[in-house]
């Protein structure tokens, strides 16, 4: 079997490999996704038990559900989040717990069960209708679901389920207005998936209204099925409306408090915590340069300004916070911009907690330390963005800053806590997959197994820092290399912000090496506007996007090949999806003389085209910068006439007609272009594949791509 298909029915390695892991508050548990070997595709609920090490299968999807379900057959606001997740496992996508770990809950093929991690015990529970993102309350007594649209549900039912059974609407409307679910800025852009939030006593839910209704109408077809109708989705284009989301505490007795904050000034609802104490609540400008963090009177629903978040290009807060410290200080992340500084830290009422050499990129959690107040757990790089390490910050008043580095070996780190448990994620150069582990204090206690297939590839690729900017970058050679023999280039790329490709982690470079031993030299650069370096390094790109992302790349390439004399400049392609497509379509578009052809994935063609708090957060608004969107739009840029005939440099654009994200008419507007100025292309359609293109689509697509290079390079 070759490398595309065996990536297909393994899911690019990772069925079989653990997931989702979550860590019980006193240590004594861990939970966990797994399906059961590496061409399985469907997850199970898992359970590690600490002091015996011991692991358990808790709830396993076919026994579950029978023979009256698949778990193909998904409610469409499920099929949505899982889209705004990339989550393109099957069985079960997600789950959740009481803090304590001994009830989760979960749903499959729109139908709701809890599990007893105590005791081992599964039962479905009876709902309204379809339930997407069930969560139990703090003690583990009752459920809350959001219902999609069903016989007797409307989609965005807030519900709640007693102890007895009975399940109660706590909050509903229609004209499309939902509650309890995360609007598509705010998954897409944001990273808040979740749109409720139980109190720490289980008595009340902190919910977020979202109304639709001013959004512009889209409508989506696949037309390899035209008996089937189209799908309306309410998307908010840049420059138009936005959603608008308010917050409302409601008691499980009728009662309703409403959270007040100027969300005229202030309408992106960017993170939300209500662990200890009071709500805290992160709400953002639409131009994203200012910001504030609030704690909620649950009482009143009157609201307290805990920190102000500024900056003139964009504000970027830290995942995991804000969150109260056990002292009751707001935890809250920020850059560190003055003095010469240049970092993303962590703060807790103004006092500074980590030191500015390290880019702190999450908050994990607590971790017990002893008699003392807990300790942070954070991922963080320190000087070298291919890796992440996790770190030990103490938060003791007066006790300065003090993060000491958990992990030595060189890697891409991640972590679950609870209690004194600290559960590590490795991935790493070295060994395939990540390998999970189990400490207790500095003793590890235990490992997840992990069942997952391993790849046919060891790849070792070349990671430098190139240029003046110091650009992360990285070559990659057929295994079969001999020195001298010169090779053509393919400049395999992303660029976009909030995501790196130099990462020190195998996966990262399988598929890469798969196109290294097809006979090219693979490069690929992280320019400025990618994380891990420095604030300064990602923001410089405002409003300039590509200007700055194509000379880093274009610079990069020529530094390289100065270090690498076997890279043939003469013969370059470049390739890219989403972002990257965009950016593999301007490279080719915009520099014909370097670039012999390109191959544009889901690309973002048009940036007014694209949604509002992206574009936004990068360009500015459409109207108050038409000359800077217009400078960005590949369509335009396109509709220019060739001036010579080695302009025409060929392009293959590849798009799923059921992308909901980067919707199809960006790739058929830009063939439009092309065909009328006489640029040669091709455009392959992905029926019934959304932006993830998913399934095994993507990886059967490598050899479709592959011809296409040998044929123009």
């Amino acid at each position: 079997m070759d490398y595309p298909e065996l990536a297909a029915r393994t899911r690019r390695f990772s069925h079989g490999a653990p997931r989702a892991v979550t860590v019980a508050d006193d240590g004594s548990r861990v939970v966990f996704l797994r399906s059961a070997g590496p061409q399985d595709p469907a997850d199970a609920l898992w359970l590690l038990d600490v002091a015996s090490g011991e692991e358990r299968l808790v709830a396993e999807p076919t026994a579950l559900l029978g023979d009256d379900a698949t778990a193909g057959d998904l409610p469409a606001a499920e099929r949505a989040l899982r889209e705004r997740l990339r989550l393109s496992a099957g069985g079960i996508g997600s789950y959740a717990t009481d803090p304590a770990a001994r009830v989760a809950v979960f749903t499959l093929a729109g139908r709701l069960f809890r599990a007893d991690l105590v005791h081992g015990d599964v039962v479905e529970v009876t709902t309204a209708g379809p339930a997407i993102d069930p969560r139990p309350d703090p003690t583990g007594q009752r459920l809350a679901y959001v219902a999609d649209t069903g016989a007797t549900t409307r989609r965005g039912e807030l519900r709640v389920i007693d102890p007895d059974g009975t399940d109660t609407m706590l909050a509903g409307e229609d004209s499309g207005v939902t509650w309890g679910m995360a609007e598509h800025i705010a998954a897409e852009e944001f990273h808040r998936f979740r749109g409720y939030w139980w109190a720490p006593d289980g008595r009340s839910i902190l919910a977020a209204r979202v109304d639709e209704s001013r959004l512009t109408r889209w409508h989506l077809h696949d037309p390899a099925d035209p008996t089937s109708p189209p799908t309306s989705v309410a998307y908010p284009v840049a420059g138009g409306p936005n959603a608008e989301v308010s917050l409302h505490l409601l008691d499980l007795d009728g009662g309703w408090v409403d959270v007040h904050w100027d969300r005229e000034t202030y309408p992106y609802l960017v993170a939300v915590d209500w662990v200890d104490g009071g709500p805290l609540i992160t709400v953002l400008r639409r131009s994203q340069q200012h910001g504030l963090v609030l704690a909620v009177d649950p009482r009143t629903g009157e609201t307290q300004v805990h920190a102000e978040l500024a900056d003139p290009r964009w504000v970027d807060p830290i995942p995991g916070t804000p969150a109260h410290l056990p002292d009751g200080r707001v935890l809250v992340g920020g850059e560190l911009a003055h003095d010469g500084y240049d970092a993303r830290c962590l703060f807790a009422d103004g006092t500074l907690l980590t030191p500015p050499s390290l880019y702190v990129r999450r908050v994990v959690g607590r971790l017990a330390a002893g008699g003392g107040p807990a300790d942070l757990v954070v991922e963080a790089s320190d000087g070298e963005p291919s890796q992440r390490h996790l770190f030990r910050v103490r938060t003791v008043i007066g006790g300065g800053v003090d993060a000491r580095r958990l992990t030595q070996d060189e890697g891409w780190h991640t972590a679950a806590v609870g209690g004194d448990v600290l559960v590590v994620g490795y991935a790493s150069l070295d060994h395939p997959g990540v390998r999970w582990t189990v400490r207790r204090g500095d003793v590890e206690v235990a490992a997840l197994r992990s069942y997952a297939a391993d790849p046919p590839y060891a790849p070792r690729p070349a990671l430098e820092r190139v240029t003046d900017r110091q650009l992360p970058a990285a070559v990659l050679y057929p295994g079969n290399h001999v020195a001298g023999r010169r090779l053509p280039v393919l400049l395999d790329v992303y660029g976009g912000p909030g995501h790196q490709e130099v990462v020190a982690a195998r996966a990262a470079w399988l598929e890469r090496q798969w196109w290294a031993d097809a006979g090219f030299a693979v490069v690929t650069v992280d320019n400025r506007g990618t994380p891990g370096v420095t604030p300064s390094f990602e923001k410089v790109i405002h409003r300039r996007v590509a200007d700055v992302v194509l000379a880093d790349q274009l610079d990069a390439l020529t530094a390289l090949a100065g270090k690498h004399p076997d890279l043939d400049l003469g013969r370059v392609a470049v390739r890219g999806w989403s972002f990257g497509g965009w950016l593999a379509a301007l490279a080719v578009l915009r520099h014909p003389e370097r670039f012999r052809c390109g191959i544009a994935g889901a690309p973002v063609t048009d940036w007014a085209l694209y949604d509002t708090a992206y574009s936004e957060r990068f360009l500015g608004l459409p109207d108050e910068g038409t000359d800077v969107y217009s400078h960005h739009n590949l369509v335009e840029l396109a509709a220019e006439p060739p001036v010579r005939a080695d302009d025409l440099r060929p392009l293959l654009l590849v798009h799923g007609l059921a992308d909901d994200n980067v919707v199809a008419a960006h790739t058929l507007r830009l063939s439009a272009a092309l065909l009328a100025t006489g640029r040669p292309h091709a455009v392959l359609p992905l029926t019934g594949a959304t932006h993830m293109a998913a399934g095994g689509t993507a990886e059967r697509l490598l050899r479709l791509e592959l011809d296409f290079l040998r044929t123009h390079l």
